[in-house]
């Protein structure tokens, strides 16, 4: 454990941001996944285990009758498919990291992948444990929103209509500040209008999976080209 101390106590105040933001996104979903009966254990062992964000949101609508194991893969494979790239980006990075590697790959959320590519380890710190310490205080941070949602939501009357925006609205804060603080902005350009050209053809309740086809499409396409933008951005 040599070293991690210090690369805690480093990395905490860089993580603050998310903290404030998967606390309440937690507990967002832990109080609907408990709405569905099941216990605040479950809660925690799923953002353990799976810890996908907008994945569990997803998922809570998957434990109703009719739904295939069919649409539960497609729907989370679609959902999830932008961490392809993120992944790509940071391989040489993660290579470096021996054992810890692979959590670092399974950890690797949207605000997580932000961390690491725009925070400047701090002097005498190793990298590797730096972003180790990064992407593990975020999960701390995810599975503590869980599980403090998932106990209130199973002792105390919640009228939870709406609070699945939670999700929705994270996403938009992050696309407006990514918006913001880059100058390539053609990812964002190819989502939107992808997302309009869905909702002009199949309607407002059937959009969504058409929408990231066309956009998984048109980013495989021009991958190439994106990737090195992404690689230039993380250096």
């Amino acid at each position: 454990m040599k070293g991690y101390r210090e690369a805690y106590k480093k990395a905490f105040p860089y993580t603050i941001p998310v903290l404030t933001g998967y606390i309440f996104i937690g507990v967002a979903f832990g109080v609907m996944f408990a709405e569905k009966g099941y216990s605040f254990l479950w809660a925690a062992l799923m953002s353990i285990l799976v810890y996908a964000g907008s994945g569990q949101y997803l998922a809570v609508n998957f434990f109703v009758p009719g739904i295939s194991i069919f649409q539960v893969v497609f729907m989370t494979l679609m959902v999830n498919i932008r961490h392809v790239f993120y992944g790509i980006s940071l391989l040489e990075r993660f290579n470096g990291m021996g054992k810890k590697k692979w959590y670092m790959i399974f950890s690797l959320t949207d605000e997580t992948y932000s961390l690491l590519c725009t925070t400047k380890i701090p002097e005498g710190i190793d990298e590797g444990k730096f972003l180790f310490a990064i992407a593990s205080l975020d999960q701390v941070y995810w599975v503590a929103g869980s599980i403090i949602g998932a106990v209130a939501g199973s002792v105390l009357p919640f009228n939870s209509e709406g609070i699945d925006f939670a999700m929705t609205a994270l996403f938009v804060v992050i696309f407006i500040e990514q918006w913001l603080d880059k100058k390539n902005r053609i990812p964002e350009i190819i989502g939107v209008a992808a997302a309009f050209i869905g909702l002009q053809i199949f309607g407002a309740s059937r959009f969504v999976l058409p929408s990231m086809l066309l956009i998984v499409m048109i980013l495989f396409v021009s991958k190439k080209q994106l990737q090195k933008e992404v690689n230039l951005s993380c250096q």
